[in-house]
């Protein structure tokens, strides 16, 4: 159950800074880059059928955010929403911080008329498992260099 003094919201602009450090926090396989988070976070708080919440403490501490996407598909007849990234500050884990990001992405994704929801976790299996996530499939990935 989520704290009382804790507020999922969207991503406002002015959130950039408390979501960057949450970022650097992620996956140590990644380096993200200042300039391109600022250019990206931006936009992607702007965007038409992107989603970006954040989870802020009374304190106005953001604590968490999540990214997704809501995308046409053939196979789903129809479209389908995509989690990104789900964090979690360390210090407010296991408090209902992560299920509420998740709740919250699943009313957006309804509304959207998305058939389902979808994200790749290596590390939080369980915690999907718990909300009732199911393993559908392998992830895989190729990295692009220019």
């Amino acid at each position: 159950m989520l704290n009382p003094s804790m507020t999922i919201r969207l991503a406002a602009i002015s959130d950039a800074d408390d979501v960057w450090h949450l970022v650097q926090d992620f996956a140590p396989t990644f380096r993200p880059e200042r300039e391109a988070f600022e250019l990206t976070f931006r936009a992607l708080v702007e965007a038409p059928h992107t989603l970006v919440l954040v989870a802020e403490q009374s304190s106005g501490s953001v604590v968490g955010y999540l990214l997704a996407n809501c995308r046409a598909t053939f196979l789903a007849n129809g479209p389908v929403a995509g989690v990104e990234e789900v964090m979690v500050a360390e210090r407010a884990r296991r408090q209902g911080v992560g299920q509420a990001l998740m709740n919250r992405v699943e009313t957006w994704a309804e509304s959207q008329g998305a058939a389902y929801v979808s994200l790749a976790s290596r590390r939080a299996g369980d915690f999907y498992r718990a909300l009732a996530y199911e393993d559908a499939a392998t992830f895989y990935k190729k990295p692009l260099t220019t």
